[in-house]
């Protein structure tokens, strides 16, 4: 059986666990999120993304073709339903 000390200092644990509160962080300042890192996010999937088709039109000219057709219809209907 528990004792009723271990109860007690539980007890009292809890109670200042609950009573503490968090720090106030006005919003868009939060130090926990990296804002600035999302432009570099999309600026290297696209060296990455040009890297791959180049290495792939090295070798293959028609797949290479057919990378740009896929990329140019994505691109054309992504932008058609987000404008509908």
């Amino acid at each position: 059986m528990i004792s009723i000390q271990v109860l007690s200092a539980i007890n009292r644990l809890l109670g200042a666990i609950l009573e503490t509160q968090p720090p106030e962080v006005p919003p868009g300042k939060d130090p926990l999120i990296a804002h600035g890192l999302q432009v570099w996010q999309y600026i290297g999937i696209t060296v990455l993304a040009v890297a791959a088709i180049a290495a792939v039109g090295f070798f293959s000219r028609k797949v290479e073709y057919a990378i740009f057709f896929a990329v140019g219809l994505s691109i054309a209907l992504i932008v058609f339903f987000l404008t509908v």
